[in-house]
This record gives C-alpha cells, sequence and structure tokens, in this order.
C-alpha cells in the first residue's frame, strides 16, 4: 500500500511500538548493549543492528552463547537501561499527535518490560495509553504476532482493522502476521528499511482525524 493510499482509509486503533518508534531510545540502548556485547566478545558493530525492536531474553537466547543464562542477563541488561535514559526523547511530533488520539483508540506494543517502558515514557515526557502491552504480556515476542493481537484483544478491536506504527524488520513482522496494516517510521536508523509499507519520518507533517463513525483516520498538514 503507497503512503497516500494509507491516508484514505480509516483504522479502528493505531498501535504503536515504543522505542524508535514515537520515542529515541537508541543511543542510551545501544550504550548499555554495546558493554554487555563488548563483556561477551561479540562483534559490536556487526551485533547491534540484530538486538533492536526484540526482548531482550529473546536476542540474547538466539545468540547460543555457552554458559549464559539469558534470564539473569537479560533482567541486568534491563536495570542498567532503566538507569541510562540520558538522550531519550519524543519522536518530532510524536507528543501532540499521541494527545490528540481518543484513549480507547490506541495503544503500545512494545519488546521493553513494563519497567523500563515506564521509566522512558517518562523520561520522554510521553502520553501514557490505558493500554501497554510488554515483554511480560507474551511468551514469544516480536517478530511474532502475539503482542499486537493482545494490543488489539485489549481494545477491543480486530488487529486487521488496526494501523501498526513500527521503525524495525522484527515489529513489521509482527504486524503483519497479525493481519494489520503497517506504517513504518523511519525517524532514528540511520539505515533505511527496506519495506513495502508506507513510511514517514515523524509526526510534524500528520495528525489523527476522528471520524464521524467513531474511526479515526490519519491526515497530512502543511501541505
Amino acid at each position: 500500500m503507497s503512503t497516500s493510499r494509507i491516508f484514505e482509509k480509516s483504522f479502528s486503533a493505531f498501535l504503536f511500538d515504543m522505542d524508535g518508534t514515537i520515542i529515541n531510545s537508541i543511543a542510551a540502548a545501544e550504550r548499555v548493549w554495546s558493554n554487555w556485547a563488548r563483556r561477551h566478545g561479540l562483534d559490536v558493530e556487526a551485533f547491534l543492528p540484530t538486538m533492536h525492536g526484540k526482548r531482550g531474553i529473546d536476542t540474547i537466547r538466539q545468540l547460543n552463547l555457552p554458559g549464559v543464562d539469558a534470564e539473569a542477563e537479560a533482567k541486568e541488561i534491563e536495570q542498567l537501561e532503566i538507569e541510562d535514559v540520558a538522550g531519550v526523547m519524543p519522536l518530532p511530533g510524536a507528543i501532540a499527535f499521541l494527545s490528540a488520539l481518543p484513549p480507547e483508540r490506541w495503544a503500545i506494543v512494545t519488546s521493553s518490560p513494563i519497567a523500563l517502558a515506564k521509566r522512558r515514557l517518562a523520561a520522554a515526557g510521553m502520553p501514557v495509553p490505558k493500554v501497554i502491552v510488554t515483554a511480560e504480556d507474551v511468551t514469544i515476542g516480536k517478530p511474532a504476532p502475539d503482542g499486537y493481537i493482545l494490543g488489539a484483544q485489549r481494545l477491543g478491536v480486530d488487529p486487521a482493522d488496526c494501523l501498526v506504527f513500527e521503525d524495525v524488520a522484527a515489529g513489521v513482522i509482527a504486524g503483519e502476521r497479525a493481519g494489520a496494516h503497517v506504517m513504518v517510521i523511519t525517524a532514528t536508523h540511520t539505515h533505511p528499511l527496506e519495506t513495502r509499507h508506507p513510511s514517514i519520518d515523524g509526526y510534524d507533517d500528520v495528525r489523527p482525524h476522528l471520524e464521524s463513525d467513531g474511526r479515526i483516520s490519519m491526515i497530512k498538514v502543511g501541505f
């Protein structure tokens, strides 16, 4: 679907990934994970692109490092990330965009644990939705669709009638597998994601629109 066509549709709800999609926490996350990767003898430059958008425990398990307790390591990383929120900030226009959404029409679906999600949202001054799906809420994280399916269920809507906002491949695949429409946010990553989905670089030039039937759409501003 082209970017222009996505503006012609309306949806029951919007589902947002958090890191890289509504807030920029790339530097903070990469500081913590770089130190961890070096400690385990990994090629940091090759490793970092693989950890974005997934639960920490899944990232560690997939490496199959000998003698590593994935659960314990993930908890340690979580605490370090909670302590390091320097530079965490909202994406351009994100606060205004989210604040304009009806509370029952949007949710966050993140691979972060709940404590870290709340810490980063607070550090960035972001509005907090009624529904947040986090790492603890699913058995299998992104790219599995479970989080987005659960987010839609908690809002009482069909995932296929939702627009998912994502920034990395694991999240895009999760949205696709949930049957949702996907919008890719390109603001935070230096290497653009190759995708067939429409994309925007931030929220400054768009805003949500509440239709007469209660559905929501996006409209462009300043054009």
